[in-house]
């Protein structure tokens, strides 16, 4: 009798290195993702277009956000440079995506080059990533 074939799990994400500034990028199968920073919350972002992101085009981005409340988000450079926010936040009732928190979806414009910060809050929570533009 031959033994029963072992089932491997698929990889999960694996720490590839920084999006910018220190914010954690992870790929693996799918989508990369970013951890952020946060204050009484937990923050991820699935980035559904690889760093750097091309400038003067929308990213579409789905953000996973424990707290409370609904969903604020602003980006800009150090220069004071803000990004356009194309659409959003929109929140998602469900997903396969696996992370803790609600879900919303952003389609944001990064005009320029550079590191920017992305810093999302809510009525009990926020957070900030880090992320590069090209």
């Amino acid at each position: 009798m031959s033994p029963a074939p072992s089932v491997r799990p698929s990889p999960g994400p694996t720490a590839t290195g920084v999006a910018c500034n220190g914010t954690p990028l992870l790929t693996g199968a799918g989508f990369p993702e970013v951890r952020g920073t946060a204050t009484d919350a937990e923050l991820w972002g699935l980035l559904f277009m690889d760093v750097p992101f091309p400038r003067g085009r929308e990213v579409k981005i789905v953000w996973r956000m424990t707290g409370e409340g609904p969903l604020k988000i602003k980006a800009t450079l150090p220069d004071g440079t803000s990004a356009r926010l194309a659409w959003g936040p929109e929140e998602h009732g469900g997903s396969t995506w696996r992370r803790p928190g609600d879900e919303w979806g952003t389609g944001l414009v990064f005009p320029k080059r550079g590191c920017w910060k992305v810093e999302l809050t809510r009525t009990c929570g926020s957070g900030h990533v880090w992320l590069p533009v090209r």
